[in-house]
């Protein structure tokens, strides 16, 4: 095997394990969104019980606090995972030029050696074609 179908494979799997990173920041950045949105929903509901009961509506003020800034650290994950989401997608779009580059120049030393065993048959055939000429000029 040729040292580029080695660099291929490497460079495929090198891929590959990039895009699955890639993946699980995108499911951990959909799991900080659905979170922040439960959040949001669970703030609601609870303004809404402290407003129709004056017992937790002494304790919203700390939850609030509390939720306020519980939203802020979704918030801070969010962006930082979303950063993290960037420089991946960056990485793979290297990666895959790479590989690319890799496959191309594989590509041509395939078409290179192609042609070569063409010429060398198209010689062969020309040989026997020349030697079956020379053999029936010289019986005939």
């Amino acid at each position: 095997m040729s040292e580029l179908h080695t660099l291929i494979r490497v460079n495929k799997f090198k891929l590959d394990e990039k895009r699955r990173a890639l993946a699980e920041l995108q499911a951990l950045a959909d799991r900080l969104a659905q979170e922040a949105q439960r959040l949001e929903a669970e703030i609601i509901a609870e303004k809404q019980i402290a407003r129709s009961n004056t017992e937790f509506a002494v304790s919203y003020p700390a939850y609030a606090r509390m939720a306020i800034t519980r939203g802020k650290r979704l918030q801070d994950s969010v962006l930082q995972v979303k950063k993290q989401i960037e420089a991946a997608t960056e990485e793979i779009a290297e990666a895959f030029q790479e590989l690319k580059r890799y496959e191309l120049a594989q590509e041509a030393r395939d078409r290179r050696e192609q042609e070569r065993l063409r010429r060398i048959e198209n010689t062969m055939f020309d040989e026997v074609a020349l030697s079956g000429f020379t053999r029936r000029r010289d019986q005939g």
